[in-house]
């Protein structure tokens, strides 16, 4: 063998060599990172005796939250206004956004039907125990539903966090609430839940941050500490949209707090992972169940659904206070801004539909009650603003997604979700998959659209977790 090709063979060896430790560096699992359990997000300088705010803070305080008559007639006047709505093209339905002929019936109801009647909305609201705590700096808001101890008897009873995520608010758990906390509306049941569901940082009633940095992974940090603070050391943990990845976040950092993790919309973004379902396009069937495929299946399709549906999410992972100065103090370019979600993300074929399939499956005062807690909270920007910190640098150097999951997690699809993965995707970040289904009707809004459907698989996960993992209750 000549100089020459020693000397290329060599080269070709050590590029060899540094692509594989690269991409094994790449693909590798991570430890999970340390985050300040104490870390402080409030507008005034964090106080130098810590222990002694957490004493005088730790005060959880019942709200019933009601704004005054002048600030809903003010509501209604801005809606008399909604006078230069540019009409839709011919034959366009809700492929361009939002139909604005659908637009003007929509504010009509909300203006002439449901506002006056908004103090029968607010009692709705209000059916739940509302409460406020300060978490780190910030006033935080949840729902706090307990057990009685007559209703116990011959019940599992658990502890569950429920979370939420945009643009929805703690109002798309309503009727799933009323289902985990039931006592008598099923006798054959044998499980019952203390039920907390927190308002996200920005959301809703619940405080946002004046300062940078605030993420799903510091987010998490602070439900974890709301669940303490709550007297709950060991908990489930379900959630969709921002709450699956929070709650992801709280299984991977403190484990030892999470009884299992149950998600709607179970992802895995990690090298590996992306990777793992292009090569599966090539032999579906030897990742997906017979009947399924088409979750999954072909990816281009799914990759299209995504660059045609992702342009709120550049925005707002960019420039959230643009977009949010344009929707503040519009409560028409909320609503379509908002309620569009509703549409496309239940089924994408609503997009064909003049008035975008929303009551199909949702009840129009459902949806404008969810409205109505951005409006009234003036929380649309800071909700926002959680994109951007997700994609912050500082962020993306934690790796959440190549940290393990180690605790016991379930996974229910709904067949017009955004996204679907793979059990061979998933079982890297979650090596504790212990129940993965596919349910042909429903989408992102799972908890609002399918709440029973959604019941059912989360309680079956959580016999398998008991089976499994041998877990006990209160």
């Amino acid at each position: 063998m000549g100089v020459t090709v020693k000397i290329l063979v060599l080269i070709l060896a050590v590029a060899g060599g540094l692509v594989y430790r690269n991409v094994t560096q790449l693909w590798a699992d991570l430890p999970a990172p340390k985050l300040d359990p104490q870390e402080w997000w409030g507008d005034e300088a964090q106080p130098k005796d810590y222990e002694a705010y957490l004493q005088n803070s730790s005060e959880v305080i019942g709200n019933r939250l009601s704004y005054p008559d002048k600030t809903i007639a003010d509501l209604k006047e801005r809606l008399n206004r909604t006078l230069r709505l540019t009409p839709p093209l011919e034959g366009v339905a809700f492929e361009y956004g939002f139909n604005t002929d659908y637009l003007r019936e929509v504010v009509e109801y909300w203006r002439d039907d449901y506002l006056p009647r908004w103090r029968e909305r607010e009692v709705f609201l209000w059916q739940f125990n509302h409460f406020t705590t300060d978490i780190q700096g910030l006033r935080t808001h949840f729902l706090h539903l307990m057990v009685y101890d007559d209703n116990k008897v011959g019940k599992k009873h658990y502890p569950v966090l429920l979370l939420h995520g945009w643009p929805g608010s703690v109002r798309e758990f309503y009727d799933f609430i009323h289902l985990l906390h039931q006592t008598n509306l099923d006798k054959n049941n044998k499980y019952i839940f203390n039920v907390v569901v927190p308002s996200l940082p920005g959301y809703g009633w619940s405080q946002g941050t004046s300062r940078k940095g605030l993420g799903p992974a510091q987010v998490a940090v602070m439900m974890r500490n709301l669940m303490l603070r709550l007297g709950y050391d060991k908990f489930f943990i379900q959630g969709g949209d921002w709450g699956s990845i929070i709650g992801s976040n709280i299984a991977t950092l403190y484990p030892e707090n999470v009884l299992g993790y149950h998600s709607n919309m179970c992802n895995n973004l990690s090298p590996k992972s992306l990777a793992k379902g292009l090569v599966a396009e090539f032999l579906p069937s030897l990742f997906v169940p017979s009947g399924f495929e088409d979750f999954f299946f072909p990816k281009s399709n799914e990759l299209r659904y995504l660059m045609e549906e992702s342009g709120y999410f550049h925005i707002q992972a960019t420039k959230p206070d643009t977009i949010g100065a344009a929707l503040t103090d519009n409560p028409v370019g909320l609503a379509a801004y908002i309620l569009e979600k509703f549409s496309t993300w239940t089924n994408p074929s609503y997009r064909s539909l003049p008035d975008g399939g929303l009551t199909k499956r949702y009840k129009m005062d459902a949806l404008l009650d969810n409205l109505m807690i951005y409006y009234l909270t003036n929380s649309i920007t800071t909700s926002q603003r959680l994109y951007a910190e997700q994609y912050a640098q500082a962020q993306r150097d934690l790796h959440l997604e190549r940290v393990p999951t180690r605790v016991p997690t379930g996974c229910a699809r709904f067949k017009n979700d955004i996204m679907q993965f793979l059990d061979v995707q998933l079982k890297d970040k979650y090596p504790n998959l212990v129940h993965s289904t596919y349910h042909k009707k429903g989408g992102h809004f799972a908890a609002l659209e399918v709440p029973k459907v959604l019941y059912k698989d989360f309680i079956d996960f959580v016999k398998t977790v008991e089976r499994k993992f041998k877990i006990k209750t209160l």
